[in-house]
């Protein structure tokens, strides 16, 4: 499994995060409140250097699951690659000053622009998605007189036990050319021998919150019999290989947990074999990022109106929910919770957890066992570090919440909270 924050509490019996106490911090910062342990993200980043970097491969952190710039400039320390999605994740690296040829630009529909932009920031790769898109950048190398590095990204027909919505690599998805199809065969063709385009390989990824290694070694089998394929086709061996990212964490105590370290000996196993049988060395990449981040972090909500219906459901009503963490209603995601203020209180009750939004399915966890809640108790939800403010939006004109960096008993705000002002700054009046 990843590192973890431990889950215990001081002498007042609140709830300790990276050593420092959720209600204090909850007074200092206000509520909603994400607090990601650093040593935690730190320790995850490590573990995926130590178990998958032999020689030339590499992790790249896939900034879509939490990006800002603290969250940058701790990648760069620890090491890893950056994957951007579009322009303004990749300004977001740029302005933290992230390493530019540490970065994988991805994307299914990279506008004109973001491909500019990458071209003149020197992004060390730009992983094509489709032939428009290849058609594109190829003419933006010529014009800029600059010779491109790409992967080309591809569909293995791998559906791996997840939501359907995160099913990346079947040959319907959305993402990458189909493997061995006439248009990837086109686009390969072209590109090894196109002046402005440096083909390194192909990238593959299947899909997220995946907790079954099964799914990553028929993925790593199904891109090694495309590189066959295009080896015959062309006697041409890529340069690399990324294997993507995917892997899932233990949200609940009933979620199947796989290590990072079981995932890195699975993917170097597999693709080992495949290398020795031809007798070839790509390099190999990963881009993590909920096992990363998702376990570090934390968010605390203040809890106001309690209220029971004549159905027999005790609701508690919180100052946050799917507007911070949308991931409950898109893909049925289910956390577990604690009374950060009252840690030694045995469970008593349960509740259903309500966000403030005027949603119906505006509901953050079904049915959990609580002590007996007050108006005014503080609500920690654990593992969501990943997808919670990345996503997060400003519906009902509610502010996104402050995010701040725990470590060694001491917290830094690395995300301001919005203001009201904040809702109104790109508003126009009519006159």
């Amino acid at each position: 499994m990843q590192t973890q924050p431990t889950q215990n509490y001081n002498h007042r019996k609140h709830l300790l995060l990276g050593g420092c106490d959720a209600v204090e911090l909850a007074e200092q910062f206000g509520t909603p409140l994400i607090c990601y342990d650093e040593a935690v993200i730190r320790a995850n980043c490590r573990r995926y250097i130590a178990s998958f970097v032999r020689g030339q491969n590499r992790v790249a952190y896939a900034g879509k699951a939490f990006l800002c710039l603290a969250m940058c400039q701790i990648l760069a320390e620890e090491g890893l690659y950056l994957d951007v999605v579009s322009g303004g994740e990749l300004y977001t690296a740029r302005q933290a000053g992230f390493p530019m040829e540490r970065v994988y630009f991805h994307g299914n529909n990279k506008s004109s622009a973001e491909l500019a932009l990458a071209i003149a920031e020197g992004v060390g790769c730009v992983v094509v998605d489709n032939t428009y898109e290849y058609e594109q950048l190829k003419l933006l190398a010529e014009s800029s007189s600059r010779t491109i590095r790409i992967l080309l990204r591809v569909a293995v027909g791998v559906n791996p036990a997840t939501h359907p919505y995160v099913q990346t690599g079947h040959l319907g998805a959305k993402f990458g050319f189909g493997l061995s199809s006439t248009q990837l065969d086109a686009v390969v063709a072209d590109a090894l021998h196109a002046p402005r385009v440096e083909l390194l390989g192909f990238h593959s990824h299947i899909g997220s919150q995946i907790t079954e290694l099964d799914a990553f070694g028929q993925a790593v089998d199904a891109l090694f019999s495309g590189v066959q394929r295009y080896h015959t086709m062309h006697r041409w061996w890529p340069e690399e290989l990324n294997l993507g990212g995917g892997l899932g964490v233990q949200y609940t105590p009933q979620d199947q947990g796989v290590s990072i370290e079981e995932l890195a000996t699975l993917l170097l196993s597999t693709a080992q074999t495949h290398m020795d049988t031809r007798g070839i060395a790509p390099r190999l990449t990963i881009e993590p990022g909920r096992s990363i981040v998702g376990p570090a972090g934390t968010t605390l909500y203040r809890v106001g109106a309690l209220k029971h219906t004549d159905h027999g459901r005790n609701y508690v009503n919180i100052d946050g929910g799917m507007t911070d963490n949308p991931r409950v209603a898109l893909y049925q995601a289910k956390y577990t919770c604690c009374l950060a203020n009252r840690m030694d209180e045995p469970a008593s009750e349960v509740y259903t957890v309500a966000g403030k939004a005027c949603e119906t399915g505006d509901i953050l966890i079904w049915d959990h066992s609580l002590p007996a809640v007050q108006s005014g108790d503080l609500l920690a939800v654990h593992v969501t570090g990943a997808y919670n403010y990345s996503m997060a939006s400003n519906y009902n004109r509610l502010p996104r919440p402050a995010v701040v960096l725990v470590k060694d008993g001491a917290a830094k705000q690395i995300i301001a909270r919005e203001s009201y002002s904040d809702l109104t700054r790109l508003d126009c009046l009519l006159t």
